[in-house]
């Protein structure tokens, strides 16, 4: 047997209601619809994160690796350059895989916050907000998404779910 609960009456058009949906199958929670929102929230903002991360340490995906990457922080003021590349990249890639698999989400956050307030100081403040300007736009979306998993939690399709923690 399938069936929707909810606390309130729930109508088709009544999309706040929903996220709070779960569907149980034989008195067991199968599906909740806010949990898949943090599943893709965390996933997608998480991925792209760590994907940034590899470009800085390894050249993957376009990137320039800690050399290029490196020398550019240092044009930037950042010193030494090669080890604040590393750094960086540590901590996007760290931060993302760390928030994509909903553990540990207070370290995630820190680290994800901390790299993008020295991107945004640094690198993207000065230009304004929209990223299509260089601002700091996209930096200022994976604090909120960080953040925002941090202190609403990984949901239940995450590891430490999975791991029953």
């Amino acid at each position: 047997m399938i069936e929707a609960l909810d606390n309130s009456k729930l109508s088709r058009y009544d999309l706040t209601s929903l996220c709070f949906c779960k569907v149980l199958i034989n008195n067991r929670e199968w599906f909740s619809v806010a949990d898949l929102g943090l599943l893709i929230l965390r996933l997608v903002f998480g991925l792209t994160l760590a994907a940034h991360g590899t470009q800085k340490l390894f050249g993957w995906f376009g990137g320039y690796g800690i050399a290029g990457t490196g020398g550019w922080m240092e044009s930037i003021g950042l010193k030494p350059g090669r080890t604040m590349a590393t750094l960086a990249g540590l901590a996007e890639l760290i931060g993302g895989l760390l928030l994509a698999l909903g553990a540990y989400q207070e370290i995630a956050a820190i680290l994800v916050t901390v790299t993008m307030l020295v991107a945004i100081v640094k690198a993207h403040g000065g230009k304004g907000y929209w990223a299509t300007n260089g601002g700091f736009e996209y930096n200022l979306a994976i604090i909120a998404a960080a953040i925002a998993v941090a202190l609403i939690g990984s949901g239940s399709y995450s590891l430490p779910a999975f791991l029953g923690k």
